[in-house]
């Protein structure tokens, strides 16, 4: 569908991670509206997989937009500049659990929020894994805690609440299609 067309912004706050912009559009009759839009450096995550292809890697981690802690797969910005998404989700992996992949593949690539913000991110799937040094690198980092999740079980932890952060629940969904064979 076309004849939408963007017109300009307006910054409105620049942040460590986030940019808020009212931005200006035209609809396909020519009217005018505006929207908030956030601009965001985009995101990686990573479904690392055991060597036994039925358990996933995951951490509790500290999430201050919802006060409390979530069950995630390993994930973070892409704010290193030049830094390509392979080699991002590869150095998360490394930093917030400990392992390398010697195998990185492509999941999916989706937008988070499109309805405000135009976060894009890229979900991997981690197989053939060494161990290697941990990095914490924020607050939250140094604590959280990592524990391992049985692919088995991700059905019933969607359905009860236990999985409700969306890369998560996106990224374990589609690791378990591509590993169904060994569940």
């Amino acid at each position: 569908m076309s004849g939408f067309a963007k017109r300009g912004e307006r910054l409105v706050h620049q942040g460590k991670v986030v940019t808020l912009v009212d931005a200006t559009f035209v609809d396909p009759d020519g009217q005018e509206f505006e929207r908030e839009v956030v601009h965001h450096p985009g995101a990686v995550s990573v479904v690392a997989v055991l060597d036994d292809g039925a358990t996933a890697v995951l951490v509790r981690q500290y999430r201050a937009a919802v006060d409390g802690f979530l069950l995630e797969i390993p994930a973070g910005k892409l704010d290193v500049e030049g830094e390509a998404p392979e080699r991002a989700a590869a150095r998360e992996l490394e930093e917030e659990v400990g392992w390398r992949a010697r195998r990185l593949e492509k999941l999916a690539e989706f937008y988070n929020s499109p309805g405000y913000c135009d976060e894009h991110s890229i979900v991997y799937l981690a197989l053939d894994l060494e161990p290697c040094g941990l990095s914490a690198q924020g607050v939250e980092e140094r604590h959280m805690s990592i524990e391992p999740v049985a692919l088995a079980d991700v059905p019933a932890m969607i359905a009860d609440g236990r999985l409700v952060d969306a890369k998560t629940i996106i990224g374990l969904t589609l690791a378990r299609q591509r590993l169904s064979g060994h569940l």
